[in-house]
């Protein structure tokens, strides 16, 4: 099976629908992503039909349950973002959505802004800061993360980010009860999602945590 052939069975399986092209260009983002691994490191997974299950399948399986409802556009924080994930992926699978990508590694930045560039990804943001010095005019209507940190340093780091009414999704593997224990107050977990990832043979959660009063 082709990566393009194996990209497609995965989002169907997922029952995604994507808009024209998206399929073209998440593989043209791992092509890029695969190219700067060799020199930066960017990640430990270096075939490419691993990538398209542990990178683009993996990241596209959190989609539906970012929730966009309302009139407004879904503003997404990716914190820690490294390579791109899941933040590339999902800017290219929601062009209506506007991403934005934090690292304080600024080679990993670097990778980011040329993707960003050779995909033409009008609707993404790239930043070089600590998430615990980055402030914007308008907050985030969701804050995701795939390896950033522990749920408790997570949330904590980046509450002055998250919109009132926003939430939190941190992509896991294992269920994380000894972090859930630990969140801080006025935390809570709202949700967890077991994901199926086409071609992934390892437990993925989803958690969504959001602030109470």
């Amino acid at each position: 099976m082709t990566p393009h052939e194996q990209l497609s069975a995965g989002i169907a399986a997922l029952g995604l629908a994507l808009p024209a092209g998206s399929e073209e260009k998440l593989l043209a983002y791992l092509s890029l992503l695969g190219k700067w691994n060799r020199v930066y490191n960017l990640t430990a997974v270096r075939e490419t039909e691993r990538m398209v299950s542990h990178h683009l399948l993996d990241s596209l399986a959190v989609g539906p349950f970012f929730q966009d409802e309302g009139p407004h556009v879904l503003r997404v924080l990716d914190v820690g973002s490294g390579g791109g994930l899941p933040g590339i992926p999902l800017a290219i699978a929601r062009p209506e959505w506007r991403v934005t990508l934090v690292d304080s590694i600024a080679k990993k930045t670097a990778f980011l802004l040329q993707a960003k560039t050779e995909l033409e990804l009008a609707n993404l943001t790239v930043a070089t800061s600590r998430v615990e010095d980055f402030h914007v005019e308008t907050r985030f209507d969701v804050i995701t993360s795939r390896a950033f940190s522990d749920l408790k340093e997570f949330v904590t780091l980046t509450r002055h980010l998250l919109e009132p009414g926003g939430r939190w999704l941190a992509m896991k593997g294992l269920y994380p009860d000894e972090e859930i224990a630990l969140l801080p107050p006025g935390v809570r977990v709202s949700a967890n999602h077991l994901l199926a990832v086409p071609g992934l043979d390892a437990t993925r959660h989803l958690i969504v945590l959001e602030p109470v009063e």
